[in-house]
């Protein structure tokens, strides 16, 4: 079996994505610097855990992380190391991928043992296959390249210890703010998204998408156009310029389905859009569409599901 590196930020979804791809092409060795990810790794099957610790690592921007990940990579030599395709994710890639004089793959939607990626661009318009000249594969992984499959196991963790040096301290986190959660679930980890574009015509009328995702107990989208227009707020757009999403369901509402928005969300298991043009562009990747008025489809829904709940 190949040795497999994989960088775990955290336990959520995205990366247990990572670590299900990573099991299927060896053993893996992951790398967390929390106990929540730790365990996550356990859960999805790791072979082995480095539990780092470092002081004041979180004080600073990802230059500490790329340091320990990179002394890391040095010293497994891995034939893979993977890491989540998040802002941090890549940030990190990119650091290690220069001091190691090493090649790097972005937004990888599948990997196979040779090294060959594939990469969907152009929102899934063109498939990529690549295959990395020089080095290890070093690549990240996009949200909903696989699905998560858990893998529970007895993982031995060697715990690392690990020091900022002064290198490293050249960007200070000035400050970090936690939203509230609220009482839908992320965008990101959703398993449900109801996503409403320009179609819905108000802020006001965003209640009705609001009220859709609550009765199927997932979280709010919206297309550019829709965050563009002051309908909603601009951190829960669904794009390429937004948050990616792969959700077991996405219901697009007055979504047109523009190349931006479809990148965001193409990964989806099941998409369904509900548009009063027949020609919307969304209705060529929809798995069930529905022509008509919105205002007229989704309280029939709402209702529905609501008697059902």
């Amino acid at each position: 079996m190949t040795d497999i590196l994989v960088y775990v930020p955290d336990s959520g979804k995205h990366a247990a994505e990572v670590l299900t791809l990573a099991r299927s092409l060896g053993d893996v060795s992951a790398i967390a610097f929390d106990d929540a990810a730790a365990s996550l790794a356990s859960e999805y099957g790791a072979a082995k855990v480095y539990r780092v610790n470092a002081a004041g690592i979180d004080d600073y921007f990802v230059a500490p992380k790329a340091t320990v990940l990179t002394d890391l990579a040095r010293q497994v030599s891995p034939s893979v190391f993977l890491l989540p395709s998040t802002d941090e994710g890549k940030a990190l890639a990119a650091r290690v991928a220069v001091v190691l004089d090493n090649g790097l793959l972005t937004d990888v939607t599948g990997l196979e043992t040779d090294g060959t990626a594939r990469q969907d661009i152009f929102a899934g318009a063109i498939i990529a296959k690549s295959k990395l000249a020089k080095g290890f594969t070093l690549a990240t992984v996009a949200t909903g390249a696989t699905a998560a499959a858990p893998a529970p196991a007895e993982a031995p963790v060697e715990t690392v210890e690990a020091t900022v040096s002064e290198d490293d301290q050249r960007v200070k986190v000035a400050e970090s703010i936690d939203e509230p959660a609220g009482d839908r679930p992320g965008l990101a980890e959703a398993d449900v998204v109801v996503s409403g574009g320009r179609g819905v015509g108000s802020a006001d009328d965003f209640a009705l998408i609001e009220r859709v995702a609550d009765a199927l107990g997932g979280a709010v989208g919206a297309s550019r156009a829709a965050t563009d227009a002051g309908y909603y707020p601009h951190k829960f757009q669904v794009g390429q310029t937004g948050t990616t999403v792969s959700p077991q369901l996405y219901l697009a509402a007055g979504i047109s389905g523009a190349i931006q928005h479809r990148a965001g969300m193409q990964t989806s298991r099941v998409i369904v859009a509900v548009n009063k043009d027949a020609d919307a562009p969304i209705f060529g990747m929809a798995d069930f569409g529905v022509v008509g008025d919105l205002f007229q489809v989704l309280p029939q829904a709402a209702e529905e599901i609501e008697k059902r709940k």
